[in-house]
């Protein structure tokens, strides 16, 4: 192998494009909670952004099933942000069962909505399909609405450091190289772009890695969970006629699968709040990474190579799917695991299986099976050893990797983002580190935004007060 070659740049002055309290890089989920968080606690925000659309994997990966945001009990335990968002979308764009069945166990019931991804282990739940389209709109009017200043088609490419401190960000766009300076920076990338870049440690180990991988209600989240794929909407479906048959005629159907798997066909359809539109996140292509140009490059083409052939599959054998078009793939391609940050804390699937509530909680999220209670989210999960003045939201969390499975989900960055943004929005503006935060003081202004908590801020700040508080219970 030839020795690599390389060129010297010449040093260069780089404008400051703007100061800020709070940058955030990257409006996925987690990006777009913790920027319009932050503006509403007054903080002057930047919101940096590469494509030219908000929400990331949400609304450009096609990840339009929104994972659940109620417990087994029917519990909403992720409102907040959440909610501001999907109530902007119109009803005719949104698929999901009426907030009187959350927590249903009705046979009939639970039949019905799992054949439209809203019921999971025998248990209705919220869990819409939303229009990419309308989830875009809706995103970007909350964050402009909040005060927060945009920049999209612009890619942070350097950190602004001094010593063990980062100071803001270097980016490029077609105005050319400019920086931002700002106090806390905020990475939700979703692969950890500006942790890395800033030197902070960060593990990207997978369930693949693991000697000891779990319990069995993993599985499927583990086979899927470092696999990249492009997403494709089919157009003129009859997804009633699909079900009927698939539902009516299992014999039958299972034939046609088993003819699919044997040419490389395995996805099947995820319905859209229209009834003749279908999206299939497929194919998923395994060993290759998304923080490599030439495999991501790999999986944009073999990916469109492979849907050719699913669909002309489709159209050939499956009822309902005769005079399907393709409207459209994803913008992004679908990523679901790159970089964890090695954070003060690390959400572990021992911690939450066995019920602990962290002291420093700042949201609660469904656990992914019915036997386990709901999980304590910990606001030291986002916040690395080193450097200061920088937090991470979103997929790129501290975790092992079972946690990550469930913890990368839409409704958990929308959770994690508000709550970063708080604690950033707050050590700003105090000039503190985030780890140095009155964690009470952020919890009670997350509960002030309608976030769900375990134990509400009052009782833990009462608990401390009377010296019963330790650092978890369970």
């Amino acid at each position: 192998m030839s020795e690599p070659d390389f060129i010297t740049e010449p040093s260069r002055n780089v404008l400051v494009y703007r100061r800020c309290d709070v940058l955030v890089v990257g409006d996925g989920p987690a990006g777009c909670a913790a920027a319009v968080s932050a503006a509403r606690m007054g903080a002057a925000v930047v919101l940096v952004e590469r494509y030219g659309h908000l929400g990331g994997m949400s609304t450009g990966g096609f990840v339009l099933w929104i994972d659940r945001m109620t417990d087994w009990e029917g519990r909403q335990v992720v409102p907040g942000i959440a909610n501001d968002i999907l109530e902007r979308i119109p009803d005719d764009d949104v698929l999901r069962p009426p907030p009187e069945l959350w927590g249903s166990r009705d046979e009939d019931q639970v039949a019905y909505w799992q054949d439209r991804t809203n019921a999971f282990q025998g248990t209705a739940t919220w869990s819409p399909t939303v229009d990419p389209e309308m989830l875009k709109l809706a995103y970007m009017d909350l964050t402009l609405e909040s005060g927060v200043k945009l920049l999209l088609h612009s890619w942070g490419v350097a950190t602004v450091m001094d010593g063990d401190e980062v100071q803001g960000l270097i980016f490029e766009s077609k105005s050319g190289r400019q920086a931002i300076l700002a106090g806390v920076t905020i990475d939700t990338t979703g692969d950890g772009d500006v942790f890395a870049l800033a030197g902070a440690e960060f593990e990207t180990n997978t369930h693949r890695d693991d000697p000891n991988p779990g319990n069995v209600e993993f599985a499927i989240a583990y086979n899927i969970h470092d696999r990249m794929n492009i997403s494709v909407r089919w157009g003129s479906v009859d997804m009633e006629r699909y079900r009927e048959f698939k539902n009516g005629k299992p014999d039958a159907y299972q034939q046609v699968m088993s003819k699919g798997r044997a040419i490389g066909v395995t996805d099947r359809p995820f319905p859209m709040p229209r009834a003749d539109l279908s999206l299939f996140m497929a194919l998923k292509l395994s060993g290759q990474s998304p923080l490599n140009f030439d495999d991501l490059t790999t999986v944009e083409v073999e990916g469109r190579r492979r849907m050719m052939v699913m669909f002309d599959f489709y159209r050939r054998n499956m009822p309902g799917f005769e005079n399907a078009w393709i409207v459209d793939t994803s913008p992004q391609v679908g990523v679901r695991h790159s970089r964890r940050l090695s954070g003060v804390k690390r959400m572990a699937r021992e911690d939450w299986q066995e019920g602990v509530i962290h002291d420093d909680e700042i949201g609660v999220s469904p656990s992914p099976n019915r036997r386990f209670p709901n999980v304590s989210v910990p606001l030291n999960c986002l916040a690395p050893e080193s450097p200061n003045g920088l937090m991470a939201a979103g997929r790129n969390l501290s975790s092992d990797p079972a946690t990550h499975s469930f913890m990368r989900e839409v409704p958990q960055c929308w959770l994690m983002g508000q709550a970063a943004e708080i604690a950033a929005a707050s050590a700003a503006s105090a000039g503190i580190r985030v780890r140095d935060v009155d964690v009470d003081a952020a919890r009670l202004g997350l509960q002030n935004q309608g976030v769900v908590l375990t134990r509400s801020a009052q009782a833990r700040s009462d608990e401390a007060d009377s010296g019963t508080d330790s650092e978890c219970t369970r």
